[in-house]
């Protein structure tokens, strides 16, 4: 079924905008859900702030600006035997590695290689 244009009232700025036919199958084709709701004014400013779904909504968020910082926790390399801190609670039964063992291993090249 070919798609027409359609028109939309922008939730920000209360203009209304065209999401053409060309737009509709870009967003079929790519599975989004929604039809956009802000013009391509207000989406690019939403952008520029940094918040939405444009960016996850990660960055400039009130909530990152007042969180604690990162707890880290004591642990022993399960390869090496240094010890080290890791962003993490250690689980029993699962290995730990300091930074140069987990680096090897994320590379592939082993622990200890």
């Amino acid at each position: 079924m070919v798609e027409s244009d359609k028109s939309i009232k922008c939730r920000d700025c209360g203009e209304e905008f065209v999401f053409s036919a060309g737009e509709q199958a870009f967003y079929k084709e790519r599975g989004f859900q929604h039809e956009p709701t802000r013009c391509r004014r207000c989406r690019d400013e939403k952008k520029r702030q940094g918040t939405g779904a444009a960016t996850g909504g990660m960055m400039a968020s009130p909530v990152s600006a007042t969180t604690s910082p990162r707890e880290f926790h004591e642990a022993v390399c399960s390869s090496c035997g240094v010890t080290t801190q890791v962003p993490f609670k250690p689980t029993a039964g699962k290995p730990v590695y300091c930074r140069d063992c987990f680096q090897s291993v994320r590379s592939g090249r082993g622990v200890g290689a």
